[in-house]
């Protein structure tokens, strides 16, 4: 959910050519389907998972991307532990917004639950995509006067 927000985010700043957004779990299930309470949520924020399919996170993922974006510290813990080089790169999303959160999985529950988490990675993400752009060196410069 949080890859097709951001990838939204970065489509209405006019950005989508400029970034690759690639979505990896450290216990992701390779090739299966995003979860039908992930699919309602984003649908009802006008936004398609249907294709979406798990993609296990890996050492060319890892070693290729100039961010990583995780929602929980024990995604951390595991990146640090397998990849330490990546640690610089590698952030709590809701970091990239002030806080420090980890952001729990709904799968599993009722839609509700589904909903909340997508509202909460929503938040996180506009409040965040400053944040984003600079880490990825595409922060605007202030407009001149």
């Amino acid at each position: 959910m949080a890859a097709v927000l951001l990838e939204k985010a970065l489509a209405d700043a006019g950005l989508a050519d400029q970034v690759v957004v690639s979505s990896a779990g450290t216990y992701a299930m390779e090739g299966s389907p995003a979860s039908k309470g992930a699919v309602q949520a984003m649908a009802a924020r006008g936004l398609d998972l249907a294709e979406h399919r798990g993609q296990q996170l890996d050492a060319p993922r890892v070693l290729a991307a100039d961010l990583i974006l995780v929602m929980e510290e024990e995604h951390r813990r595991t990146i640090f532990h397998t990849w330490p080089q990546a640690l610089r790169r590698t952030f709590l999303l809701s970091e990239m917004s002030g806080a420090h959160e980890s952001i729990t999985d709904p799968y599993g529950l009722e839609q509700p639950a589904y909903d909340a988490t997508a509202a909460l990675l929503a938040d996180y993400v506009q409040a965040g995509f400053p944040a984003v752009l600079k880490r990825l060196g595409l922060a605007s410069s202030p407009a001149r006067a």
